[in-house]
């Protein structure tokens, strides 16, 4: 038995780059994807059922028409043009996050970000954990919730294991499933208002008692996605085709949490309650059972993309196995599922503030410092730190917590942690210091990421 955990334990660097996940350096043009199986797996990922809590929550303090459809759109597309920034960078590099942040935070530095981000990722996965229980519950305090949020990260850590192919076989019928169920929804929803004037006048009479500035839903509405937008590589850098690097955040951002924030407000409108599943329980046995497997199946392939996210990031820094971080990851996500999942609001406006800084550097140093130039055959030759990312971090993230109404604090932190970083690396480079790994000048003249690991 001994003999066996070691073995599980133990980190065989070349058979991890060798799998289909390759979490350790840029995948080889072998072990790029099909375009149909990403795009499946998009739409799984992409119809994560929180995105009806953040509608249900909307609905409670913005009008719907036209304050809260627009602030959902333009929250998703801050999320999409960030995601398909940091897609086309997988994509182009064949990188995961944990390799990115290697070129930018230095080889020792990206521990950081890439824990960091990974431990707050755990935490979404925790609020999957916590949602699911809470669907089949409807009560924090019972037994039954604890049973099945556990019973929900064991599933969740179990499919996982099998890496992106095991996110693929549970992904269309749960998207399938929650789409009809959500139109059926908006169908009744209305109903139940006493028709579309009856509906929009409840709305305005809601928002009206609690309002939510349109800053505060925008940033409310990009909080709830920008973890996922800024790890976006991780599933670009399968694409063998740009349009479908792309494609990836337009369908998870534009298409799918939007659809749901759109269907979530309606639903928190007319029942007066942000939670989809206990408003689905109001509409009946049948209503209710459908909508209540739809969920379960939508929060399933959820979990599985959650977790599979920083599995790959904290694999590729640690030096593990990916199985080992699977487990790991999955146990931690749970454990947090049991308790956060009541902070749901919260943690998602800590994620606004936190998040999008993080980003920050990466998309400076590739796109204006570099050129579109990150060097993967150098990777192992970069520093160890690089002190401007850092600081444009901090500095980023600072600003989010300063009060002010001409912005959306978390883009104004995304966009204070780019300016920072170049001031820094700029700054210093007149000075003769050099940081970070200045376009690794020791590249063949002309050999860029595009050429290498991305032929077309």
């Amino acid at each position: 038995m001994l003999d066996k955990l070691k073995l599980w334990w133990h980190f065989d660097a070349e058979q991890e780059q060798s799998s289909a996940d390759n979490p350790l350096t840029p995948l080889s043009p072998e072990q790029r994807r099909d375009a149909l199986p990403l795009l499946t797996l998009a739409f799984g990922w992409g119809f994560l059922v929180t995105g009806l809590f953040v509608g249900g929550a909307l609905g409670a303090g913005v009008n719907f028409w036209p304050d809260l459809v627009y602030a959902s759109f333009l929250g998703n597309f801050a999320n999409f043009i960030i995601g398909a920034l940091v897609g086309y960078i997988g994509y182009k590099t064949a990188c995961n996050s944990g390799l990115l942040y290697r070129f930018v935070y230095g080889g020792i530095g990206a521990y950081l970000p890439v824990l960091f981000l990974a431990l707050l990722l755990i935490g979404w996965q925790g609020i999957v954990v916590g949602a699911f229980g809470f669907a089949w519950a409807q009560d924090f305090e019972s037994p039954t919730f604890y049973l099945v949020a556990l019973l929900a990260g064991v599933l969740f850590t179990a499919t996982t294991y099998f890496g992106v192919r095991g996110l693929e076989l549970v992904s269309m019928p749960s998207v399938i499933i929650l789409i009809l169920v959500g139109l059926y929804a908006a169908v009744i929803n209305i109903d139940q208002a006493g028709g579309w004037n009856a509906f929009l006048a409840l709305s305005a009479a809601n928002a009206s008692q609690a309002p939510i500035s349109q800053m505060q839903a925008i940033n409310l509405v990009i909080g709830s996605w920008i973890a996922g937008a800024i790890v976006m590589a991780e599933y670009a850098r399968f694409a063998k085709k740009l349009w479908v690097a792309l494609a990836i955040p337009f369908i998870v951002l534009i298409i799918a949490q939007w659809f749901l924030q759109i269907i979530g407000s309606m639903g928190g409108i007319v029942a007066g309650t942000h939670d989809f599943t206990t408003y689905m329980r109001l509409q009946g046995f049948f209503i209710g059972g459908l909508g209540l497997i739809g969920m379960s199946m939508a929060l399933w392939t959820t979990g599985d993309a959650n977790l599979y996210l920083p599995v790959i990031q904290t694999s590729s820094v640690l030096k593990r196995p990916q199985r080992v971080m699977t487990v790991i990851c999955g146990l931690l996500g749970t454990l947090l599922g049991l308790g956060i999942y009541q902070h749901f609001i919260d943690w998602i406006n800590l994620l606004a503030s936190l998040v999008p800084p993080l980003i920050g550097p990466v998309i400076a140093d590739y796109y204006i410092v570099n050129k579109r130039r990150f060097n993967a055959d150098r990777i192992d030759d970069l520093p160890r730190w690089n002190p401007a990312a850092f600081i444009a971090y901090i500095v980023g993230a600072g600003s989010t917590f300063i009060e002010q109404d001409w912005m959306v604090p978390s883009l104004a932190g995304l966009a204070v942690s780019i300016l920072v970083y170049l001031l820094v690396y700029y700054g210093a480079a007149s000075v003769g210091i050099t940081m970070g790994h200045a376009r690794l000048n020791q590249v063949d003249a002309g050999q860029t990421d595009s050429e290498t690991a991305n032929p077309d």
